[in-house]
């Protein structure tokens, strides 16, 4: 059995807490946040998430998990803290990794394990980690081990993905990827895959910049359909029958801490040759305002508009670089009565542009309603009650998950996302 101290119990860290806890390790879960506390010593997950409230319970009630405000000494420590981009550099902010291992320095003894499962720029491990930790006198890849196992799962498929899916351990030194396979083969059933730790770090950003710049592709290829007069739908339907083709979904943009942060980590590595991971991000961040582009055709402001979804993907809570919520802060910037709907969402949540309602009280009286995420709720909702709330039968479908027919013939104008023309003036 091994002790081991995991950092920040976030949407990575506490399933993962729980995982190695009913693996058979003694696990004080880290985190300084008084609601992530508050729940956990309740008994509570802190996430909305498929199957963690069991899996906190049943890792509560096993007495193998402890949770806590500061790290203790263990025999490994995982630190899963956030790495978001700086807003006005695009740089990565590495303060939380840098913070975790300032904290654990002081607990450092031979023979320790530092994992490091951020998403975080190639080099980190080697070049930020690896000195902090040093600086408690013991020689990262010599006297402790340190490696970078990044996460790969999907919200809404993390307990599954983190059990099945393939893992990379990238030590500092082959012996320090050893180390951490062993750890994880305590509870992952996938494929354990040794490599560098720079390489590993390279291969989780790669994963994300894959679908932000195919993505990107979709997108544009949306944009290009509405001022030809195509439905985008209909011609992505048609090109994946190609049997080496796979085009990915347009929409609002795209979000979550990583497919939306994580380019920008190459981006900044080597700026003079990532032209085309540059130009996916300025596409994909460009589109909340084609959306409000659209709903300025739709229904001019400052009449009330219901948006559905707030969260970044549908049956999810997460806000985090959310399309959806940047078409909230533009719509309300525009001068809209924005009304929000999102049934995955709190109200309290802090950051929102307008008040979070019901389903009922957003659509009462709008001038017209916009779909910005597939929440199931969203895709199986009635034309026909809709119609008798609102005031003005206007849609705006920006994930074409709507039955198009069925809305019209309950006197909606329906306008989707790469699908509806927009008359662009020719220069003379």
């Amino acid at each position: 059995m091994t002790t081991l101290c995991v950092l920040g119990l976030g949407y990575i860290g506490l399933p993962t807490a729980c995982m190695f806890a009913l693996a058979g390790h003694e696990v004080i879960g880290v985190d300084p946040s008084p609601r992530v506390q508050a729940a956990l010593r309740a008994g509570r997950a802190s996430l909305d998430e498929p199957e963690l409230q069991t899996l906190v319970s049943r890792a509560l009630h096993s007495g193998r998990l402890h949770v806590t405000t500061r790290p203790e000494p263990a025999d490994a420590f995982v630190i899963a803290v956030p790495t978001p981009i700086q807003p006005d550099t695009k740089a990565a902010d590495l303060s939380y990794v840098e913070r975790a291992a300032r904290d654990v320095v002081p607990l450092l003894h031979p023979g320790n394990l530092v994992v490091l499962e951020s998403t975080v720029p190639p080099g980190t491990t080697r070049d930020v980690l690896a000195p902090i930790l040093a600086g408690s006198g013991l020689q990262p890849g010599r006297d402790i081990h340190l490696a970078h196992c990044p996460e790969r799962v999907l919200p809404g498929r993390i307990l599954v993905e983190l059990e099945r899916n393939d893992r990379l351990t990238g030590g500092l030194t082959p012996e320090c990827a050893e180390q951490a396979a062993e750890l994880y083969a305590s509870f992952v059933k996938g494929a354990i895959v040794r490599t560098d730790a720079t390489t590993a770090e390279l291969a989780k950003v790669m994963e994300n910049t894959f679908r932000d710049v195919n993505v990107a592709l979709a997108n544009e290829f949306a944009l290009i359909a509405e001022r030809i007069g195509v439905d985008v739908w209909e011609a992505i339907g048609l090109a994946n029958h190609h049997p080496r083709v796979n085009v990915l979904t347009p929409g609002p943009g795209v979000g979550g801490h990583c497919i939306a942060v994580d380019p920008w980590f190459l981006v900044n590595a080597a700026p003079e040759v990532a032209a085309l991971i540059r130009t996916a991000r300025s596409v994909n961040d460009g589109m909340p305002a084609h959306v409000i582009d659209l709903l300025l055709r739709l229904a001019p402001p400052p009449g009330p508009v219901a948006l559905l979804g707030v969260t970044y993907k549908a049956e999810v809570d997460d806000i985090r670089e959310s399309p959806a919520l940047h078409v909230a802060e533009l719509a309300a910037e525009r001068g809209y009565d924005v009304r929000l709907c999102d049934p995955h969402v709190r109200p309290e949540t802090p950051g929102l542009p307008a008040p979070l309602l019901p389903l009922a009280r957003a659509l009462r009286d709008v001038e017209a309603v916009a779909v910005l995420v597939d929440h199931r709720t969203f895709r199986e909702l009635d034309p026909a009650m809709v119609a008798g709330l609102v005031r003005q039968r206007r849609v705006l479908d920006a994930r074409n998950v709507l039955d198009r027919d069925a809305w019209r013939q309950n006197g909606f104008e329906v306008s989707v996302l790469g699908a509806s023309a927009l008359r662009v003036p020719t220069s003379a």
